[in-house]
């Protein structure tokens, strides 16, 4: 038994350690000895865009939004910008109807009466369009005057089927969450844009603005939570590339409050597995660069704490045995009780960074562990409200 508690215990640390520490670092030397840029000048003519959004309840950013796609540095004959309220109660459809007035070959408004949910309001607005190019984005996801320019140039790859943006967050502040939640999305970045280069296989774009070619979209399931990530291993399913382009700017405020973040990171960990489960055989061959990213960039993580209360048992049985091992668990048991000393050095208006990072690294897989409760319990709607804006 003792044999067994170690073998569970190194092994659920080591895939643990491979995750978050072994596989980025491996990227990024494998990154450095590819010298093969995947994004070449784009020498193309021009292509046509469909740009779709769906709103709920945006008064505050949707004309904001609207007017930073307006003065993009891309030939508004060129596109076009398609939106659709999500049965909005406040004043987003009256600012959205004025709008397509006064943009009126640009602007196309779709107000839906029944809550649909994005996923579903963007399949219905596919039916629309007219561009061989669909950006997918959000209201609170602002362009730079390149975003689209930079955004549709590396398609001139016939390869390449889905580009994500580089998300620029702003707003972070000491009192929440907003700078561990930076960090961890830069760090993100970071191993999309090496998967991209290396292999093409960016596990995933940040939902806020993507690309993806219109040949290559299916219709999210309706009970789907995660719609981005289901669109980009559609599109290396097929055996094309999923990228992201580091030009290609998108800003967003950062989120600050942890309860309004766990209850999104709970949404997003229960499509996570639905995802898992749906795209399964791409895990195999685990040599592969797109099974290799796939299992070392989420499955493990996803799987995270399971990994993790494994690790804890055969450390509680091990440590009877072994002051080895009994320091370790103690040291264990140590992490786990700094979330809750935070809570209390929070509420003395105390904000020690270290600590904030743990507390959100504990967050992040407490909420994969209800998600995965969650999808076991099976997921009817993909209906959900969006998160706070301008925490």
């Amino acid at each position: 038994m003792e044999v067994i508690a170690e073998l569970v215990f190194w092994v659920s640390v080591g895939l643990i350690f491979h995750s978050y520490v072994l596989f980025p670092v491996l990227l990024a030397i494998l990154a450095k000895i590819r010298k093969t840029e995947i994004i070449q000048p784009n020498n193309s003519k021009q292509v046509f865009v469909s740009i779709l959004m769906s709103a709920y309840n945006e008064e505050k950013l949707i004309e904001e939004k609207i007017e930073s796609i307006l003065s993009s540095n891309f030939n508004h004959n060129y596109y076009e910008i398609l939106v659709g309220s999500d049965c909005s109660d406040d004043q987003t459809d009256t600012i959205l109807t004025r709008l397509s007035k006064k943009h009126p070959d640009v602007l196309k408004f779709y107000p839906f009466s029944i809550r649909q949910g994005k996923p579903n309001v963007i399949n219905k607005l596919i039916e629309n369009t007219k561009g061989n190019i669909l950006v997918l984005t959000d209201a609170n996801v602002m362009f730079d005057k390149q975003t689209l320019k930079e955004l549709i140039n590396p398609f001139s790859n016939a390869e390449i089927g889905l580009v994500d943006t580089q998300m620029i967050n702003k707003g972070a502040r000491q009192t929440g969450i907003s700078i561990q939640e930076k960090a961890y999305i830069s760090r993100e970045v970071s191993i999309k844009h090496h998967e991209s280069t290396i292999w093409g296989t960016m596990m995933g774009p940040f939902g806020g603005c993507f690309a993806i070619r219109k040949s290559l979209f299916e219709p999210v399931p309706d009970n789907y939570l995660v719609d981005d990530f289901y669109l980009n291993m559609i599109v290396l399913e097929k055996g094309f590339k999923a990228i992201n382009n580091p030009k290609a700017f998108v800003f967003e405020d950062v989120s600050n409050d942890l309860n309004i973040e766990y209850r999104r990171k709970i949404r997003i960990a229960t499509g996570n597995f639905q995802n898992l489960f749906r795209f399964w055989k791409l895990l195999f061959p685990p040599w592969k660069g797109l099974a290799f990213s796939f299992l070392s960039h989420k499955a493990i993580r996803w799987i995270g704490p399971f990994l993790f209360v494994f690790a804890f048992l055969a450390l509680a049985y091990l440590s009877f045995s072994s002051i080895f091992y009994l320091v370790l668990l103690a040291s264990y048991a140590g992490l786990l009780f700094i979330p809750v000393l935070d809570y209390f050095l929070k509420k003395l208006n105390t904000h020690i960074s270290l600590f904030r990072f743990i507390t959100h690294f504990c967050a992040m897989n407490l909420a994969l562990f209800i998600g995965f409760i969650r999808y076991g319990k099976g997921v009817k709607s993909n209906v959900w409200e969006p998160t706070k804006r301008n925490q």
